[in-house]
């Protein structure tokens, strides 16, 4: 994925058409899913399949706080384009944490799923790491003060680097 936020910032760079970066994302995604994950294909379905039935049965209260932690700082970039990199770390960041903090809290709601397994340790290092990420980004930026596109840049690599990390953890937890 950092591959394509890279090839993507080159795109925009160079002003090539947009399908260029909607073709660098989708190959991303097939290449990654194709090569990394398919030997693990079932059990990253059924990981995911669990989560989300757990999500969907969260009192109404939840499922608009988790949805605000996520949609919010997302949407507030219509408004606020130019702190486009903080925000998306604070999207990626809030909604993480929120998600991994309600799983855990009603983790017990499914009665056919009683493992703490679903909330996620990796989720909470990628949420973790995103949030600190947001200081990281401005001081660059600020120090630097090169261009715009650097702190974007920057925020994209340091959200691969936090998915990375927070799946590198979720595997070795699991080994244990």
């Amino acid at each position: 994925m950092a591959l394509a936020s890279v090839l993507t910032e080159i795109a925009f760079l160079n002003k090539w058409p947009l399908y260029y970066s909607v073709v660098i994302w989708i190959g991303s995604f097939v290449i990654t899913f194709i090569t990394l994950l398919y030997n693990r294909r079932n059990l990253i379905w059924s990981s995911f399949r669990n989560r989300l039935k757990n999500s969907i049965k969260w009192p109404l209260h939840a499922k608009i706080i988790n949805g605000i932690c996520w949609a919010g700082p997302f949407s507030m970039i219509a408004v606020l384009s130019s702190l486009f990199p903080y925000l998306i770390l604070a999207g990626i960041g809030f909604g993480n944490l929120s998600t991994y903090i309600l799983l855990k809290k009603y983790r017990n709601i499914n009665y056919n799923n009683h493992n703490s397994s679903d909330a996620s340790q990796g989720q909470l290092v990628v949420g973790l790491i995103s949030l600190i990420a947001i200081p990281v980004v401005f001081e660059v930026y600020t120090m630097l003060t090169i261009r715009e596109d650097i702190a974007v840049l920057l925020s994209r690599y340091l959200i691969s680097f936090a998915y990375a990390v927070g799946g590198i953890y979720d595997i070795m937890i699991k080994k244990k």
